[in-house]
């Protein structure tokens, strides 16, 4: 199945760039650009792109608002990449919380942005390890929201399954840990996600750390950040 991407830049040479090397890799097809983030949304709406390749900063609406409106779009929406120069916390942490599936620095080889592309298009979710180390940073620093939103729904196995997911750990390596099957693993990452009212793994993350259920400093985050595990 060809995956359709569209990209949302402000720099054309950017685009130009990302839609060449793109445009090379099997099962890829660039299906339109976007100079901004009010663009990149309406682009998205006429085109349906499977994934959208979203700059952070961009004149007028910046990328992370444009993934808040593009949650908002009627039918299948697409996923977004969130792409940047700029390794700060304050941008991974808006580009999540509004919706992205996934964060990489534009700096990164092109068969890395091809893994990701087709990692985010799959429905899973995946973050450059320099990112994942500081967003765990990130949420050292912040208060702990003392709301648990419906942590009380989930079984004790899933609350396991849940803490594993936000350490980072793949459906293989939660397998091997709860000494559980890769089906009986992803089983219960689906239900985490349907239950709590979650999109992918990524949200997981951002629930598990802000609610207090894991807490950064007992366990460091791998390094190889949120991997698919095989999908959920």
């Amino acid at each position: 199945m060809t995956i359709r991407i569209l990209l949302a830049d402000d720099q054309e040479l950017v685009r130009t760039g990302f839609r060449l090397i793109l445009n090379a890799e099997p099962g890829f097809t660039v299906v339109g650009e976007a100079g901004d983030g009010a663009e990149a949304v309406e682009r998205a709406r006429l085109l349906s792109p499977d994934v959208v390749l979203m700059d952070v900063r961009m004149p007028g609406v910046d990328g992370i608002e444009a993934t808040r409106r593009l949650g908002r779009l009627a039918g299948a929406r697409p996923r977004v990449l969130m792409l940047t120069t700029f390794d700060l916390d304050e941008y991974v942490f808006q580009a999540l919380r509004a919706g992205a599936s996934g964060f990489m620095l534009k700096d990164a080889p092109a068969d890395q942005l091809a893994t990701a592309i087709r990692v985010v298009a799959a429905g899973d979710a995946l973050l450059a390890p320099s990112v994942t180390r500081r967003l765990v940073a990130e949420f050292a620093r912040r208060p702990l929201v003392t709301e648990e939103p419906a942590l009380e729904e989930l079984t004790v196995r899933e609350l396991d399954v849940l803490k594993l997911v936000a350490r980072g750990l793949s459906n293989a390596e939660i397998s091997r840990e709860l000494f559980i099957g890769d089906a009986t693993v992803k089983t219960h990452v689906k239900r985490v996600l349907a239950k709590l009212g979650l999109r992918d793994r990524v949200q997981a993350v951002v629930l598990a750390y802000e609610s207090g259920l894991v807490q950064p400093g007992l366990r460091e985050a791998r390094a190889d950040g949120e991997r698919g595990g095989g999908g959920a």
